[in-house]
């Protein structure tokens, strides 16, 4: 398994804050539009390609975790969150954050092998697309 390329952030700007702020108020993991969105909010101007630049950084240096999920893409977390699974809802296509990963999953596997990782998505409806 490849160990995640560190770099070291040099500098701390004001949009890399307004972008790190906005995935610790999220429930879920962001796309990279839905963090400018939010971003800009506090830090009016800040375009497209800044997060995206900022959102490669920051995962090389550890602070963020890229998260595939089914069906909606790339998201992206702040890596120290712990160990957790996702829910994406299939009307609204947000992901939000399970709380803990409690599954045992040894038993799940044939004899012999071993689990090393492992990612699950729950999908189904949230509760603002339910209660709408």
């Amino acid at each position: 398994m490849r160990r995640p390329k560190i770099t070291v952030l040099r500098r701390d700007t004001k949009q890399r804050r307004a972008i790190l702020t906005v995935l610790r108020n999220a429930r879920g993991p962001l796309a990279p539009r839905e963090i400018c969105r939010r971003a800009q909010r506090l830090t009016p101007g800040l375009g497209l390609a800044t997060v995206y630049r900022n959102l490669r950084k920051l995962s090389e240096s550890g602070i963020l975790r890229a998260v595939e999920l089914p069906t909606v893409g790339r998201r992206f977390e702040l890596a120290s969150v712990p160990h957790h699974h996702h829910f994406v809802c299939r009307l609204c296509d947000r992901a939000y954050c399970t709380r803990s990963c409690t599954q045992k999953l040894a038993d799940w596997v044939p004899p012999g092998f071993v689990v090393e990782s492992h990612e699950i998505t729950l999908f189904g409806i949230c509760r603002d697309c339910s209660n709408s």
